[in-house]
């Protein structure tokens, strides 16, 4: 039975382009999009892995297709940009940016080629995506919605994850002007800050003694799923929020409310 609230979970019609969707969270949140309506765009700089994805939503009856895009080569971005805003269909209304690099090392030992890697692609390509993407969008009059994945690392120190911490909270800092900058645009601009969910970045780290304990710590004492992340995402994404703007959702189990 169709509702008011399903109405605004209905994604067709919209085109969403996710970064970093070769695999993990990416292609997760990207079936995700597919699966209430919206025709996505995978972007990554492994078209392979890109079309592997692109093949099983597609196999399924839902939308997909590839861009190639290194967001922390601004050239690519604009390319990707300019070859979606000449289809029919026009640019995205709706940008998933994902793409994310980590170095675990100490801070006082982080080279600064680690350092200008990660944040280069952490904060600085989120910033060359979302400003293309923006400008597309108030050139074709859509309204949109952008949706910064962060980190609780954004709101918490850990060890060996200062570059890490310091992009994911640039993200949050960007997400909160780019919201107020915008609004005149209709577009809006939010943040998901995961907790610890298994993926490429963190895994090996995950199945680690020292995962073991951080997996301890958490209240609920699990880590979380990946379908766990998906209300937050559609309300985001989604006319469901559409009140909601420079806001950032946290969903980690409730590590950040550990007492000191």
């Amino acid at each position: 039975m169709e509702t008011a609230l399903s109405r605004k979970l209905d994604l067709t019609g919209r085109k969403a382009l996710i970064t970093g969707a070769s695999g993990g969270l990416g292609a997760h949140f990207a079936s995700v999009l597919a699966e209430h309506g919206a025709k996505v765009v995978l972007a990554a700089r492994r078209r392979e892995k890109l079309e592997g994805v692109a093949k099983e939503l597609n196999d399924t009856g839902r939308q997909a297709e590839v861009v190639e895009m290194d967001v922390t080569k601004p050239e690519t971005v604009i390319a990707a940009f300019d070859a979606m805003s000449a289809q029919e269909d026009g640019p995205c209304d709706i940008l998933i940016n994902n793409s994310g690099v980590a170095a675990g090392t100490w801070g006082h030992e982080t080279s600064d080629e680690d350092w200008g890697f990660v944040i280069d692609t952490n904060l600085t390509g989120a910033w060359h995506v979302s400003k293309t993407a923006v400008q597309a969008m108030i050139k074709a009059n859509k309204p949109g919605s952008v949706v910064n994945i962060a980190s609780i690392l954004a709101l918490h120190p850990s060890l060996q994850a200062g570059a890490y911490a310091a992009s994911k909270a640039g993200i949050e800092q960007l997400t909160r002007v780019m919201s107020l900058e915008l609004t005149r645009h209709n577009i809006r601009v939010n943040a998901l800050a995961p907790g610890y969910f298994a993926t490429d970045l963190n895994s090996e780290m995950i199945e680690s003694d020292y995962g073991e304990k951080m997996r301890k710590r958490i209240p609920m004492r699990r880590f979380g799923d990946y379908s766990e992340l998906d209300a937050a995402l559609m309300m985001l994404a989604s006319d469901a929020g559409s009140f909601m703007t420079g806001t950032t959702i946290v969903v980690d189990g409730g590590h950040t409310n550990l007492p000191l």
